[in-house]
């Protein structure tokens, strides 16, 4: 698993000032991250607004970043939801030719409880093609996957992977480092305790500011992996304060405001998100413009 160690970058689905998918800009981004040095993209996961496009604008930006990337990195490609036999149902019938690997986040709303976790990424890891990334992100959907979960997932099923860690939680990150199998990958979802959890043994990262700043953010976490800690503290430390801004007032409006600033793609969100509001977009800018 090889392919999924460093960082990968959750691809934004930019949109024209009408709201229409900006397919253009979507190119000029795909280039962007991978002339920047990343190890993998994925494509459709939360950062991409999956929420709010259709099934046809889905399969849209699927075959215009599968037609840019052209096979130059690894594509993972996110399948998730609150509707287990669903789920299921699509992993039996979409065709993942193009991908390597699955993005799966925890169910949402529902609140299941840890055994109601375990089982839903059971029937995930019986019928998923293409192994299968887990992704805790609580803050998002109302459940904590604990390390315990997840470990007994990853003994259990040699295709579950690796997970994305996004509860924010450096502990609980280093209890699943501790207990994982050896091959496990543990990435982080969380931009600013990226190269923490590296050193503790991750794997690497799942990142968004990883798309505006590919080159910084891609060699820091090299530099993690290779345990060169005053060099990649460096660089974290020269992109912290972007880190902090893009979250500011959600994810992505943050990160498209950076796109704008570098002359990729608008800053357009969909509604119920909205666009930065002027002080944090000069703020951007200027931080865009300097570093």
């Amino acid at each position: 698993m090889q392919a999924f160690v460093g960082t990968g970058v959750a691809l934004v689905t930019p949109f024209k000032k009408d709201f229409s998918v900006d397919h253009e800009a979507l190119e000029k981004i795909v280039n962007h991250v991978i002339e920047g040095g990343v190890e993998y993209l994925v494509v459709l996961g939360t950062t991409g607004e999956p929420a709010t496009l259709t099934s046809e604008e889905k399969e849209a930006v699927i075959d215009t970043i599968v037609k840019v990337n052209n096979k130059r990195l690894p594509l993972v490609l996110g399948v998730g939801g609150n509707n287990t036999m669903q789920l299921v149902e699509e992993l039996k019938t979409r065709d993942f030719t193009a991908f390597s690997a699955i993005l799966s986040v925890s169910p949402y709303y529902n609140k299941p409880t840890q055994e109601g976790i375990y089982q839903h990424f059971s029937a995930i890891a019986k019928a998923a093609p293409l192994p299968v990334i887990l992704y805790n992100v609580p803050g998002r959907t109302a459940s904590n996957m604990l390390p315990s979960t997840v470990i007994r997932l990853a003994n259990e099923f040699s295709n579950l992977i690796g997970i994305k860690e996004a509860a924010g939680d450096i502990v609980q990150a280093m209890k699943i480092i501790q207990g994982k199998p050896k091959d496990f990958l543990v990435i982080s979802g969380d931009d600013m305790i990226t190269l923490p959890m590296v050193l503790a043994g991750g794997s690497g990262v799942i990142s968004v500011i990883g798309e505006g700043f590919p080159k910084e953010f891609s060699q820091m976490v090299r530099l993690g992996l290779e345990r060169k800690v005053d060099e990649a503290y460096a660089l974290h430390y020269k992109i912290a304060e972007a880190t902090d801004m893009i979250f500011e007032q959600g994810n992505p409006a943050g990160i498209k405001h950076v796109f704008k600033a570098l002359g990729l793609a608008e800053n357009t969100v969909r509604l119920p998100l909205v666009a930065v509001n002027d002080d944090l977009a000069s703020r951007l800018q200027a931080f865009t413009q300097n570093i």
